[in-house]
């Protein structure tokens, strides 16, 4: 049976904590920074951590300082460390971090909001509508993912599509959890991880708690080809699976990845339980809009 709850009001939605680092991405800035501010979702955070840009940036985030909680702009240790350094300077209920060049869809913060208010048992979920942005903030592809699952992820089920695989990443982009679950985890990126570190952070969050799939687009990857994540795919993939070998995953080959990726959520349901029932499957939680009357649900599919 499906879970439901009244809507959420304005005054139980929880805070929402987002960070953005940022480097000499004034070209993206102000579209990802209106892209959540904009929303206009009543109890937001936003942290900006700028590693000392020459590229007209700071002016850029000047111009939001009114609407800002915190930002700086000096010298980082990179990426991770920014984002180590903004979630320090939060204390909203739901985190996320939004890069410099990406953007939300206008909805996101309200539904995440509403989900974690409606099912406090969640404590993190993200999108099965991945969404690619183009140079002029156009979704340009969306792919769809058909759920997540602590076993499927500890194969190497999210470890990507590539020569090797034929999985999907859990959408960094997209993600957003309590901070409940931060502090659970560790309450830090590891910043040894120089490109992979979401992918490590996943891994400790799987420990804890199932990932809730979310049936709505929440943000997208914008792909411009100078993103470290494009630029050095195979050794983000690299330290993604080591990531996962050092917290105990055993990655399958390609077959098992097209197993559980692609054909076991396609089998009826009555056969897929038989199979979790044996643990040659596991069901994944997804949360799913049924109309006005009844909101949203959550539903082990």
């Amino acid at each position: 049976m499906p879970h439901q709850r009244e809507p959420a009001r304005t005054t139980d939605l929880p805070s929402i904590s987002v960070v953005t680092p940022s480097f000499n991405q004034a070209r993206w800035l102000e579209r990802t920074l209106r892209s959540i501010l904009d929303q206009g979702y009543p109890r937001l955070e936003l942290v900006v951590v700028d590693g000392g840009s020459t590229d007209g940036s700071v002016e850029i985030i000047r111009s939001f300082e009114s609407r800002l909680a915190w930002w700086a702009s000096e010298p980082d240790r990179g990426q991770y460390d920014a984002i180590n350094k903004g979630f320090a300077h939060t204390s909203g209920d739901i985190m996320a971090w939004l890069n410099s060049d990406d953007l939300y869809t206008p909805w996101s913060l309200h539904v995440v909001g509403e989900l974690f208010a409606r099912f406090p048992d969640v404590d993190w979920l993200t999108s099965l509508f991945q969404l690619v942005w183009d140079d002029h903030d156009r979704a340009v592809a969306c792919t769809r993912v058909p759920g997540f699952s602590r076993q499927g992820f500890m194969r190497g089920e999210n470890l990507g599509a590539g020569a090797r695989r034929r999985g999907r990443w859990i959408q960094q982009e997209s993600t957003f959890w309590r901070r409940s679950l931060w502090q659970r985890a560790g309450g830090r990126l590891d910043t040894s991880v120089t490109l992979a570190a979401d992918f490590e952070l996943w891994a400790r969050y799987f420990a804890h708690a199932d990932l809730v799939g979310v049936e709505t687009p929440l943000a997208g990857f914008r792909a411009h080809g100078d993103q470290r994540s494009a630029v050095q795919r195979e050794a983000y993939a690299r330290e993604a699976e080591a990531a996962l070998v050092r917290h105990g995953g055993r990655p399958g080959g390609p077959v098992d990845a097209v197993w559980r990726a692609s054909l076991l959520p396609r089998l009826p349901t009555r056969v897929r339980r038989t199979l979790e029932g044996l643990h040659l499957a596991a069901p994944r939680p997804v949360c799913r809009w049924e109309g006005p009357e009844t909101g949203w649900t959550l539903r082990w599919a």
